[in-house]
């Protein structure tokens, strides 16, 4: 039977090893998965929103973009950017992978938009034209 020093070593060492354990998992969970993908080529968008009959500039509209972070988690997992249009009716995004790209567009007054664009160049410009609703809900 050990005495109460060896077993107070014991359970520590083996504190120590579990710690060591759970730490090191948890850095290679961390960093594995958020790692981007440094061969597929980057793009910025400018988005420019204009609206009605004398394609006017909305501004404050809500632009969303969804794009797939590298080509493995294409299958369902989508990050998304949220940008505001300026006064012009401008947004602008950082650097997102270039390819299939969804964008969505929420502005008060005017119909919501959602299209998938191909995005391939270094930077791209696309331009978007809201109508207003035929209905009233409310």
């Amino acid at each position: 039977m050990p005495s109460d020093k060896a077993r107070t070593a014991l359970l520590s060492a083996g504190y120590l090893i579990v710690l060591v354990f759970l730490v090191a998992a948890g850095v290679t969970a961390r960093t594995s998965p958020a790692m981007p993908d440094r061969n597929q080529p980057q793009s910025r968008l400018r988005i420019e929103v204009t609206g009605g009959d004398d394609n006017q500039h909305i501004a404050e509209a809500s632009v969303y973009i969804k794009f797939a972070k590298d080509h493995k988690s294409e299958k369902g997992k989508l990050t998304e950017l949220n940008v505001k249009t300026n006064q012009e009716g401008i947004a602008q995004s950082p650097q997102i992978p270039q390819g299939k790209i969804l964008i969505q567009i929420i502005a008060p007054g005017w119909k919501t938009y959602g299209e998938w664009h191909d995005i391939t160049e270094a930077e791209q410009n696309i331009q978007i034209h809201l109508i207003r609703p035929t209905t009233k809900w409310y």
